[in-house]
């Protein structure tokens, strides 16, 4: 008998709100609350809201805890300066990616950690095991924590109207604690969409307090609850990977396009000799298309009529009025404006090779 979804603590909240629900990653969450696509453009146009309840959050606590984060992970921690975040990775032996994650240096001896839901206990799994002889210690919060993520270009606005008074100083990938309402919260300058954003973790309690408030703040300048799927199709245009899709066990950080994190003079981590022993077997790189065909992951890439890859998220996007996709391609990494083939449901659609991320938001 497969286990009962595990819920977030907003779920009743977005079921008063006419959520339409899927399972993911073993939680039940909103896939979207009316029109993805509205979702959407309202995240690349003003804002959006996002429940995250169920990505994990861990901290790891203890003189020792940069040390013992550097050798567990891909990136270097122990030299994050206090409210900083990091990308990184978990990788296996063999160098294949377990999964990838935020860490946050909020104190000296203290770290915060927000993982992908699907790979929880994989981390915490890995963690355990990779700290034992530093003095560090491992805690899962995810059961007793919330996590609710504002994205898009008046999320600043609205995260000040609601009383999030750090947002105004707080730079990108920069995070810090403090005091909302009486709840501790972790306030962080971090997010999936490719716009500006926040992500809030605070207590369980807390959740439905701080979604209504961000709601009743962001609902005059355009502010919409978001599921996942609009996420999907933002992080897709950011040309952001997705675990088990651009990211596996089977694909090592260089091959899934993420290999800028590695830090090969670190004197070691798990999978350091693996990924210099490795070759680089297959490359991701973003494609373009024309007309209306979206690629699926899993159709077949060619390249001069050679099966060549496979698609790993496609869609048809909605900033940009075209198909966009991201795909493996064996061998060689093909040029920027490269023709493929994908194979549509038995039909050719032509793409082409372009730079990622397919979408970059506006500056100043």
């Amino acid at each position: 008998m497969p286990s009962e979804p595990l819920l977030s603590p907003l779920d009743q909240a977005h079921r008063a709100a006419g959520a339409r629900f899927t399972d993911f990653g073993g939680w039940r969450l909103p896939l979207r609350f009316a029109s993805e696509l509205a979702e959407h453009h309202a995240v690349r146009g003003a804002a959006g809201l996002f429940d995250l309840s169920h990505m994990a959050q861990l901290e790891v606590a203890g003189p020792q805890a940069g040390d013992g984060l550097d050798y567990a992970l891909l990136a270097e921690h122990s030299q994050m300066p206090i409210g900083r975040a990091a990308y990184s990775m978990a990788l296996s032996e063999d160098g294949g990616v377990i999964d990838d994650l935020i860490v946050y240096r909020l104190g000296e001896e203290r770290f915060f950690i927000i993982a992908n839901a699907a790979n929880r206990a994989a981390v915490v799994e890995a963690l355990t095991d990779r700290l034992t002889g530093f003095r560090a210690v491992l805690t899962d919060l995810t059961a007793d924590r919330a996590l609710i993520a504002v994205q898009g270009p008046a999320s600043a606005r609205i995260a000040l109207a609601a009383g999030f008074a750090v947002a105004a100083e707080l730079g990108y990938y920069r995070a810090v604690e403090t005091v909302w309402r009486g709840w501790p919260v972790v306030v962080a300058r971090t997010g999936y969409t490719g716009e500006d954003g926040f992500e809030i973790a605070c207590p369980r309690a807390a959740a439905e307090v701080a979604w209504q408030a961000l709601l009743a703040a962001g609902g005059p300048l355009g502010l919409v609850p978001c599921g996942l799927a609009a996420r999907d199709t933002l992080r897709l245009e950011a040309g952001m990977p997705l675990h088990g899709h651009e990211l596996d066990r089977q694909t090592t950080p260089f091959e899934g396009g993420q290999g800028a994190f590695a830090r090969p003079k670190k004197v070691d981590f798990v999978g350091k000799s693996a990924l210099a022993a490795r070759p680089v077997a297959k490359r991701l790189v973003g494609l373009a298309g024309q007309g209306r065909q979206a690629a699926r992951a899993g159709y077949a890439v060619a390249i001069d009529g050679e099966r060549r890859g496979r698609v790993t998220s496609g869609a048809l996007s909605p900033t940009l009025g075209h198909p966009i996709a991201l795909a493996f391609i064996e061998g060689p990494a093909p040029a920027v404006g490269t023709a493929v083939e994908i194979d549509i449901r038995g039909r050719p659609a032509r793409y082409e090779v372009t730079k990622l991320p397919f979408y970059r938001k506006e500056t100043p």
